[in-house]
């Protein structure tokens, strides 16, 4: 288990929703890895609460699909799988595609220097190898195309799929690798966005999420 992992209280939430919080961002940020055994009473002395909203969270991390129940082991962290992988993906493909589409249309100037800002902080976290940051940019880069679309409904469902996300991307940033081909595939779409050119723009956001769908693919092969 990560000695980092601690609870951030948050006044407006019930303490069962912090604690459930904590641990589904702990997962997947791989603070706490695949396969890991979580344990109510070690994580209920790491985090300082009692061991009954770590039972409440585990049961609502397991209907997520993060954790999974083994039987005489308890409950452990769900492993990535290729059918997950690619389920998660065909997803993000297909309401991406609809994203780039519409943003290539609407995207003002303002959009495409936000894109421009994103990218120059995505190469400086490059430089500094680190993962967290880089993440969190490529986050950023892809939320300012989603609003860029104006779609409200739209933008509700890529952010309600957003944390499923970030799991098979921070294991994709993991390979240090595809680092500088997403700076060239990031400088390509906004290139398309600024250009207008919609047809292009889909094809490199499909490449774009390929890529990581093999990446990730290979190395889950490989551990496995």
């Amino acid at each position: 288990m990560d000695n980092t992992l601690k609870v951030n209280i948050n006044e407006y939430l019930p303490l069962r929703d912090v604690v459930f919080n904590t641990l589904r961002q702990a997962i997947l940020k791989g603070e706490l890895e695949p396969g890991e055994r979580l344990m109510e009473i070690q994580l209920a002395e790491r985090l300082g609460v009692s061991r009954t909203p770590i039972r409440e969270a585990i049961r609502k991390l397991e209907l997520e699909g993060l954790v999974v129940m083994i039987p005489r082991k308890g409950a452990e962290v769900a492993k990535i799988t290729e059918k997950d992988l690619n389920d998660v993906l065909e997803v993000r493909c297909a309401l991406e595609g609809l994203a780039v589409e519409l943003a290539c249309k609407r995207i003002d100037l303002e959009g495409i220097k936000d894109l421009k800002d994103n990218l120059s902080e995505f190469k400086q976290a490059v430089k500094g190898r680190d993962i967290t940051a880089l993440a969190e940019r490529d986050v950023e880069f892809h939320d300012i195309i989603f609003a860029a679309t104006n779609n409200d409904r739209l933008v509700q469902l890529l952010n309600n799929f957003r944390e499923q996300m970030y799991r098979y991307r921070v294991e994709y940033l993991k390979d240090a690798k595809t680092h500088q081909q997403l700076v060239e595939e990031h400088e390509s779409i906004i290139s398309d966005l600024e250009n207008r050119d919609c047809d292009s723009a889909k094809k490199h956001i499909e490449h774009h999420i390929y890529n990581q769908v093999t990446t990730v693919s290979k190395n889950i092969k490989n551990e496995g």
